[in-house]
């Protein structure tokens, strides 16, 4: 039957694709899927307040994506870190989370940051590494591998290249295992203009792989997240011996991950939490040497992604939460923050449309029923 979204009538799928879980994790790629956390619709929380998460949905949700075979990224920016979710909030993800993946047998890593420290100051840089340190040692105690996210804090405190170093430096010092170290650009993160201390994209690079060169054995990987292919080939050809680089890059990936004849990407990614299944068993394919069968796969999956991650590019999370509700793994549209409002009618519609047409959805029928619910909410139900 025909659905009028804003873009126009659509007619739904009636079949998804046949993923079923229980598959073994990929064997050539190490690939996470960064996830989202579930808020409590019912949280009785005034703007500003600390957010309410519905732990039993929120924990499920990976162990959907650990079912695939995937590794979860805990705690990142897909998760609202700095965007509805706090310190406090985070921590208790990551202990949580952390249990679970024991629990289960998954592969689980979690971002380190600083947010614990205030949004507005200046810091110092002994707070800095202070900050980070807790956030550390919180990680490593819940046997997680720890992703050293990049700070707002230190973006703040920090008056030249010489500012990160050093603070990396202290910091990789302290760990006990190898981390991720993540380069998160503006474009998910405004407060992060200028990282590692140069607007300048060449020298901020070049300060980034003096971190890595000067901490092979600490550095057990890079995720770049610039949306910039080129740059991110140029960083993973120039790294030492044994560091991997995960892409970050949402409108490249199928070409990063595929590789070259110098290379190639893991994978640490916001939009694998929809396309989990479909990713999962992608990179399956490329293991049995077939990269034509992985990008006829994932390469329809760059449409979506895109549109997803358009500008304003750190408001992602919504469509992200948007397809998880309309794909049964979540009972309600409602963020931690509120952040259920910040994409339009037209752009989740939209949204809808190309995941449908991917065969993303485990039961169109729901996906097709929510997706009248939300049309006719707004008035727009035809």
């Amino acid at each position: 039957m025909t659905i009028h979204l804003p873009q126009g009538p659509y007619v739904p799928r009636t079949a998804p694709l046949d993923l079923a879980p229980g598959a073994a994790a990929p064997s050539s790629r190490t690939v996470f899927s960064a996830a989202h956390v579930v808020a409590d619709p019912f949280a009785d929380i005034a703007p500003g307040d600390p957010a309410a998460v519905d732990w039993d949905s929120t924990l499920a949700f990976r162990r959907h994506l650990w079912a695939h075979g995937l590794g979860v990224a805990e705690a990142m920016d897909t998760a609202q870190r700095g965007m509805g979710l706090d310190w406090a909030g985070a921590a208790e993800l990551i202990r949580r989370s952390a249990a679970e993946a024991k629990a289960v047998g998954g592969r689980i890593a979690c971002g380190v940051g600083t947010d614990q420290l205030p949004d507005d100051g200046t810091p110092t840089l002994a707070e800095v590494g202070a900050a980070y340190e807790e956030q550390l040692t919180l990680a490593e105690e819940r046997g997680a591998q720890p992703i050293l996210m990049a700070s707002r804090a230190l973006a703040r405190a920090a008056n030249g290249p010489e500012d990160y170093l050093a603070t990396y430096a202290h910091l990789l010092r302290q760990a006990s295992e190898p981390v991720i170290l993540h380069w998160l650009g503006p474009m998910f993160d405004p407060a992060l203009e200028g990282y590692w201390g140069s607007a300048d994209l060449d020298d901020a690079t070049d300060t980034f792989l003096e971190v890595v060169a000067e901490h092979p054995d600490k550095v057990g990987g890079i995720k770049i997240s610039l949306l910039d292919a080129a740059r991110e080939i140029d960083v993973r050809r120039r790294l030492p011996g044994g560091v991997r680089c995960y892409t970050g890059d949402d409108f490249n990936y199928p070409e990063l991950i595929a590789g070259d004849e110098r290379g190639f990407s893991h994978a640490l990614l916001g939009i694998f939490d929809p396309l989990g299944p479909l990713a999962a068993h992608a990179v399956r394919v490329l293991d049995t040497g077939d990269v034509d069968g992985f990008r006829a796969l994932l390469d329809p999956t760059v449409e979506l992604s895109r549109h997803l991650f358009r500008p304003p590019t750190r408001f992602y999370k919504t469509g992200v939460v948007f397809l998880a509700w309309l794909a049964g793994h979540q009972d309600h549209f409602t963020m931690v923050g509120g952040l259920q409002s910040s994409r339009s009618l037209p752009h989740l519609a939209k949204a809808y449309e190309l995941a449908d047409g991917l065969g993303l959805f485990p039961d169109p029928e729901l996906a097709e029923h929510r997706m009248r619910s939300l049309l006719a909410v707004h008035g727009g139900a035809r």
